[in-house]
């Protein structure tokens, strides 16, 4: 049997590795058209600022190393132009020679990955960020000429690690991002801590701006709708499509143009298979097609497709988009839907905020975490959650990956038994206050409502806002229309309460208001409580 493979990075190569694991007699062929192969591309960023020194530390495999030891054949600098699937062969351009050949193949498997979207050709000062030898471009560029400034377009993933670490190299930075805030996967108010660390490290963030057009002169020219921006490099990192060129006269498309796939990756095609970036998938939530091309999820594919084509065991992968990006002193992760993705597919659902710390406070360098966390109303199952802090953010966002997978409902998290000592959690972790808190709203012990409630609660004659942080706390910034009853006068001032009014508490971390609401309920109250406090409103509060 004979596997021709297109493309040998994530997927490809991890589809090869396993395949030869599991079948020493057959032949296996991969065609990359750059000159590199089975290499790091999320670490080409930390490349360009000298933060990884060694390109060779790139560079998971070589040809020689895969010919080597598994005996699998690589060709770099060739492109595959066409595929003739009646002939079950392949064009093959060799980007040295441009000599022209064709190949054959029993099973063809198409792994081409994503290609950058990119609104200006590329030049000497305007680049993309898709391979090694686009990282090399950039850092010798920026090395042999006097870069004092860059713009990137673009604040998803690699826009903002990009952005990092061209300040590293003392270089100013100016991001234009044309959405409201920056990285999709979070929602709103979470994207602020993104822009507060943005801004804390002087970077011009330039949000709700669209670039009109972009041209070379002394400068690199970026024309938008807020007026002009120039500097000495661009990078575009718009964002990236499937790289399905190849198949758009062969075989089916789907979703965002991916090459359309069943359950065990098979295309229209019985004998073509599209694992990676080139494909769609399967969302674990809800079953619904989607696109998400994180380097993770293509590895795994590759390595379970090698498994069916040998052993004939259906795959079964399913999503959920787990992703954790570093930004300056921040780590910020997410998985599953976001709020915005929810109400899109009109989805019912609770949400939690809190913002604990990372490990026992009494123990020196605590840091802050913030979460927030979706679940489904009725059955109580995790649907998605963001976590964003100093420390602590991977295992939590990880912890909670681990559960929306294996389906544990959100209360179920309470009794979780986690590793502790004060220098690593809390006797009760986060993910254990996770369970906690639904486990609260699920027994009716208190309800909440949101920043987005609180217009209407003031202009409700029924409702009355209830602040119970300290004097000193609501006297330096405080929500209008509420009033000061500290947690600890509550009792005492219960008088003061109309009983016939809803009372919605409000503190800063949602601990107070808690109790308080513990308190009034059985006091023959009708009450509910500010979700994440005052923090989240803040967050609110300064979305751009």
């Amino acid at each position: 049997m004979k596997y021709v493979i297109i493309g040998g990075v994530a997927s490809g190569a991890s589809f090869a590795c396993r395949l030869r694991r599991l079948d020493e007699n057959c032949e296996i062929v991969i065609y990359e058209k750059t000159n590199f192969v089975s290499y790091a591309n999320c670490g080409l960023p930390y490349y360009i600022s000298s933060t990884i020194e060694n390109q060779d530390s790139l560079t998971l495999q070589t040809p020689a190393s895969l010919k080597s030891r598994f005996n699998i054949d690589v060709k770099i600098n060739s492109k595959v132009v066409e595929i003739i699937k009646d002939k079950h062969e392949i064009k093959v351009k060799n980007l040295k020679t441009a000599e022209i050949f064709i190949d054959s193949y029993d099973k063809l498997i198409i792994a081409t990955g994503a290609e950058a979207i990119k609104i200006a050709p590329l030049s000497d000062r305007i680049f993309e960020l898709k391979t090694v030898e686009d990282a090399s471009k950039i850092k010798k560029y920026i090395t042999q000429n006097d870069v004092r400034s860059a713009i990137v377009i673009g604040g998803g993933f690699i826009g903002l690690e990009i952005l990092e670490n061209l300040a590293k190299l003392n270089i100013n930075v100016t991001l234009i991002e044309a959405q409201n805030h920056c990285l999709a996967n979070l929602d709103s108010e979470m994207a602020t801590l993104v822009h507060n660390e943005i801004l804390k490290h002087c970077i011009d963030l330039r949000l709700n701006t669209f670039v009109t057009k972009i041209h070379e002169e002394d400068k690199i020219i970026v024309s938008t709708d807020k007026g002009e921006f120039t500097s000495d490099i661009l990078i575009q990192a718009i964002g990236v499509k499937p790289a399905s060129e190849l198949a758009k006269d062969n075989l089916d498309l789907s979703f965002k143009n991916t090459i359309k796939v069943n359950s065990n990756f098979e295309t229209s095609d019985s004998d073509i298979f599209a694992i990676g970036d080139v494909t769609s998938c399967f969302s674990e939530i809800d079953d619904g097609v989607t696109y998400i091309p994180l380097a993770g999820l293509a590895n795994k594919e590759g390595r379970e497709l090698a498994n069916f084509l040998v052993n004939k065991e259906n795959i079964l992968i399913k999503a959920l988009g787990t992703s954790i990006l570093k930004l300056f002193d921040l780590s910020i992760a997410s998985t599953g839907f976001n709020e915005t993705q929810l109400k899109s597919k009109n989805l019912k659902y609770g949400k939690i905020y809190l913002t604990p710390a990372n490990h026992a406070s009494y123990y020196p360098g605590s840091k802050s975490l913030t979460m927030k966390v979706l679940f489904d109303e009725k059955t109580y199952e995790l649907l998605g959650a963001q976590v964003i802090g100093e420390e602590g953010v991977d295992k939590r966002i990880d912890l909670l990956a681990a559960m929306m997978k294996f389906k544990i409902k959100g209360y179920e998290l309470k009794n979780l038994e986690l590793s502790y000592a004060p220098p690593f959690g809390s006797a009760k972790d986060p993910i254990n206050m996770v369970g906690y808190m639904i486990e609260n709203i699920k027994n009716g012990l208190v309800k909440e409502f949101y920043v987005e409630d609180i217009e209407s609660i003031k202009n409700n004659p029924n409702c009355m806002l209830v602040d119970v942080r300290t004097r000193a706390e609501y006297a330096a910034e405080h929500i209008d229309g509420s009033v000061n009853i500290p947690i600890d006068e509550l009792r005492e001032n219960l008088a003061k309460l109309d009983k016939n009014k809803e009372i919605c508490l409000i503190c800063l971390s949602a601990i107070r208001s808690y109790i308080g609401c513990r308190i009034l309920s059985q006091k023959g109250c009708k009450c509910r409580h500010l979700a994440g406090g005052f923090k989240i409103y803040q967050l609110y509060k300064n979305i751009i």
